[in-house]
């Protein structure tokens, strides 16, 4: 038996035995004995193994299956570019308080900086993770801590072994507890209470039984987690008037605000903040608060905020948004309506994430994800993939920038239930309602238009796809049930025509709230 196919089995055992369930790996040859052990593994059902053809995909990949468990899943690679490859994800893991374990295979140390093939220096080469860098066996237990973790494995030849060792037998799985810190007291009078999109990585419950101690008016930036949240507040706080007449003595944030410019405006205002956020202590050590804390705390004493003015106010922004025209973000409105109970959603960077937040009415139900860690349009389909490894059936509202950005993850697509609308205005819309607009070849620079049909490149990778223009076609292919994977191409107004439409809506609940709460 070769040194590194007994490292492999020791280290994989190990992961077995602390209730690490999914692997993911790309093919190569330093990284063999894992491969192979890990094949060995799957055959006797002790793992779920999947197999991604380029590690980028791969890391995001296993990001999303530990979305979706709140567990490590390991994602493991050979040497060279093959790990560079897994740092976008990794960035993502870190700032988005996942639990991905990275594994990389890697030469000997004696062969680093001698030239060697595919040998390059990849000791803390994922920005904030810590790497161990392992070359005998030993107890990787300590080193799951909840956060991520990289595992440098120096292999040495010969990486294959013909002896045969049963080192799967008496396998007995004892998970590790990863459950929240949740403790200390906390002293307020009245506000609000914001809710960013990742809940500094809170389950929904315990943020929503904080939010009930609290008894405060609450945004959130996923209005699809609190159906007891206010609806549109990111579009009627625009309003500087509106705005300063809600604005409360006090106002806590969990996790990080939102992409909204006028909730953080609004946040910014008011002059007794409190943030709650375990990475206050480590990656966002600079965040400013008149109190910060790193852990949610679990007895409140509080004076209840009246949140009929709130409630008036979301109400009649609701009223102004029933008519909308087919835009993007009638589509999003009419898709989230519709999700089914017990299904998960994705939902992408850029337009989306905030169409979401301003326009969808909250309500409860479904599991929702997102990469907000570093909100970049990066990996999406593969996240998408990944999360659906766990759920009977996912929907994904994606960017068509976003899509293409992944579009090679369709040509290694599971067999699983998965309905992907990607929203076409070809290009950048997000940039069009941003300063940038302005700027001049803002095209070129900015839009980005990529002119390309979205349906045929979908229809190349051999992916079942269809395309809809308004309505009553969105709402007849809603009504069907989700059955293995699909993409719906969402032809929608251009990105200046939904920046013009964006304002005029802004204005139109601005004008009808400042009347209803006697602003005017």
């Amino acid at each position: 038996m070769s040194d590194s196919t007994k490292l492999a089995h020791s280290l994989i055992r190990q992961l077995i035995e602390v209730g690490v369930s999914d692997f993911v790996m790309s093919p190569g040859s330093r990284n063999a004995p894992f491969s192979i052990a890990l094949s060995q593994a799957a055959n006797k059902q002790l793992i779920n193994l999947h197999v991604k053809l380029d590690e980028r995909g791969a890391a995001f990949f296993a990001l999303g299956i530990s979305k979706a468990i709140n567990n490590y899943v390991a994602v493991i690679c050979t040497s060279g570019t093959a790990a560079a490859n897994f740092l976008p994800a990794a960035l993502e893991s870190v700032h988005g308080v996942n639990k991905l374990l990275i594994i990389t295979a890697d030469r000997p140390a004696r062969l680093r900086r001698t030239g060697a093939n595919q040998t390059t220096d990849q000791i803390d080469m994922f920005q904030s993770i810590k790497t161990h860098d392992i070359a005998s066996d030993t107890n990787i237990k300590s080193y799951l801590t909840g956060s991520p973790v990289h595992l440098n494995i120096q292999l040495d030849e010969p990486l294959i072994s013909s002896a045969e060792e049963d080192w799967l037998s008496g396998i007995k799985i004892t998970p590790i507890n990863f459950a929240n810190k949740i403790k200390g007291k906390l002293k307020v009078s009245t506000g609000v209470l914001v809710v960013g999109h990742d809940r500094a990585g809170y389950t929904k419950s315990e943020v929503i039984d904080f939010a009930s101690k609290l008894n405060w008016p609450v945004i959130a930036e996923d209005p699809l987690s609190f159906p007891n949240s206010v609806a549109h507040a990111s579009i009627f706080l625009a309003d500087q008037k509106i705005s300063q007449q809600l604005k409360p003595k006090q106002v806590i944030s969990i996790g990080r605000t939102t992409l909204s410019r006028s909730i953080n405006s609004f946040i910014v205002s008011i002059n007794e903040s409190v943030v709650i956020d375990p990475r206050i202590k480590n990656i966002d050590s600079r965040r400013e608060a008149k109190i910060l804390l790193s852990e949610l705390p679990d007895e409140i004493i509080s004076d209840a905020t009246n949140s009929e003015v709130w409630n008036k106010a979301s109400n009649i922004a609701a009223k102004e948004l029933e008519n909308l025209p087919w835009s993007e973000q009638k589509v999003i409105t009419k898709i989230c309506e519709q999700l089914a109970d017990g299904s998960a959603v994705f939902i992408g960077s850029s337009r989306p994430v905030r169409d979401i937040e301003a326009f969808v009415h909250p309500r409860s139900g479904i599991e929702v994800f997102a990469n907000r860690g570093l909100a970049g349009i990066d990996g999406n389909i593969s996240t998408i993939f990944g999360i659906a490894e766990k759920f009977d059936s996912t929907t994904a509202i994606l960017g068509d920038l976003t899509f293409l950005h992944d579009i090679s993850a369709l040509a290694n697509s599971p067999k699983l239930n998965i309905r992907i609308f990607v929203i076409d205005n070809n290009g950048g819309g997000i940039f069009s309602t941003l300063p940038q607009s302005n700027a001049d070849n803002f095209e070129q620079i900015f839009g980005t238009p990529h002119n390309l049909d979205l349906l045929k490149i979908t229809d190349g990778f051999g992916v079942s796809s269809s395309r809809v223009s308004n309505l009553d076609e969105l709402n007849q292919l809603i009504s069907k049930p989700i059955i293995g994977l699909s993409v719906v191409i969402v032809s929608v107004p251009s990105r200046s025509e939904n920046a013009k439409n964006l304002k005029e809506i802004f204005q139109r609940v601005s004008k009808a709230v400042r009347i209803g709460i006697n602003l005017a």
